[in-house]
């Protein structure tokens, strides 16, 4: 039993050992799939099996997907998403990055998540919602600077409170 993530933190997580004919092997993982947690404000999903809602929406999001994505259920209900079991995740070691590599990956990252997003839905329809102002450009450049407004002011507030001993930090130098 393991967590990795916040939305598997108590759901069945099973791995399946497969050989083919010829010997070779195959990991198949298997984790339950919930109800997601926006069906109250969204509605409920267009998908019986909640294993398929996931499956589909990683199917839209992402560039190249698991041949062995999947779905299925258990004998007792439960609803099961399949996939191959290999930690295919990229990432990079950000700590101590200077600026400019830190903007360069934070601008990979947002046009990573801008390519999925524009995968999942009408642009014409988004477009027309968006409409010609720049009110919404605005919005979300606000939104960020209030954001990075309060991630100083928490910061500024760790660093007190690690100052006056209220909380312990072991901090390393040249970062």
């Amino acid at each position: 039993m393991k967590v990795v993530g916040i939305g598997s933190v108590g759901t069945r997580c099973l791995v399946g050992l497969f050989f083919s004919a010829e010997g070779h092997p195959l990991l198949l993982q298997f984790k339950e799939a919930n109800a997601s947690v926006l069906a109250p404000y969204a509605g409920p999903s267009v998908y019986e099996n909640q294993g398929q809602r996931i499956v589909e929406g990683q199917r839209l999001m992402q560039a190249s997907s698991d041949i062995f994505l999947g779905w299925t259920h258990g004998r007792l209900g439960y609803h099961f998403f399949g996939r191959q079991l290999r930690d295919m995740k990229l990432s990079a070691p950000i700590e101590g990055s200077p600026p400019k590599m830190l903007n360069n990956y934070a601008k990979l990252c947002g046009l990573t998540l801008a390519r999925a997003h524009a995968k999942s839905g009408d642009a014409a329809l988004i477009s027309g919602y968006l409409g010609k102002t720049d009110t919404f450009d605005e919005a979300i450049g606000d939104f960020a600077l209030a954001y990075a407004d309060q991630n100083e002011r928490d910061h500024a507030a760790l660093v007190a409170a690690v100052k006056a001993g209220r909380v312990e930090a072991l901090v390393e130098e040249n970062l």
